[in-house]
């Protein structure tokens, strides 16, 4: 969608702008500086909130394999929550879209805090909404600036980095532990879970 975007307003995407959107809590703003000042952070929001939102209805917004089962694991262990860098509209289309919206004791989104990723301010907010201290927390990532900003509130971390990427020097060694993908991640979950007091703050990063 943010592509798309861009290209109507003569900007090439490249493959490093999907990498530099993968956790950003800015990305408005990003995808609003490619247009070279041709689009307003609020017409990116707007413009790319709708198509998303469109995008999950019209079914072509899909959950990654095991991702879906993760959180119904998560749940009998203790209440799961979202902090992410997307939209309300479109994270509260796709959790309904996915059958997770009841699920879930906290859904925290990048308008929500003053301080996004790799800032702890949306897994503190996140945890303090389900009730649990941030050290009894689990949190499942994908991206770099996730892994930072669970560790900085705190909590311990399950990666699962998008695309198998690999975790870049200085971040790597952040995690508890870390999975190929959300299927592969079942058992680690599990695991860390039942190995103390703890809950999941599952981050979804779908912009």
């Amino acid at each position: 969608m943010c592509a798309d975007f861009t290209a109507r307003h003569g900007r090439h995407w490249r493959p490093q702008d999907t990498t530099a959107l993968h956790g950003n809590g800015s990305w408005a703003s990003y995808v609003a500086d490619l247009c070279g000042g041709a689009a307003t952070t609020a017409e990116v929001v707007e413009t790319c909130t709708t198509a998303m939102v469109d995008a999950c209805a019209a079914g072509e917004i899909r959950a990654l394999p095991g991702a879906v089962e993760l959180v119904r694991e998560a749940e009998r262990h203790g209440p799961v929550g979202v902090a992410t860098a997307s939209p309300h509209r479109f994270v509260r289309a796709v959790l309904e879209h996915l059958g997770l919206a009841q699920k879930l004791r906290a859904v925290v989104c990048g308008e929500d805090v003053a301080r996004v990723k790799p800032a702890p301010d949306p897994y503190l907010r996140a945890a303090a909404e389900i009730g649990v201290p941030p050290s009894w927390c689990l949190a499942v990532e994908d991206s770099p600036a996730g892994i930072r900003s669970a560790v900085a509130a705190g909590m311990r971390v399950l990666a699962i980095p998008r695309a198998a990427m690999t975790l870049p020097h200085g971040i790597a060694h952040l995690p508890t532990a870390q999975a190929r993908t959300a299927t592969e991640a079942l058992p680690l979950l599990t695991r860390l879970l039942t190995s103390q007091p703890a809950s999941l703050i599952r981050e979804e990063t779908t912009t």
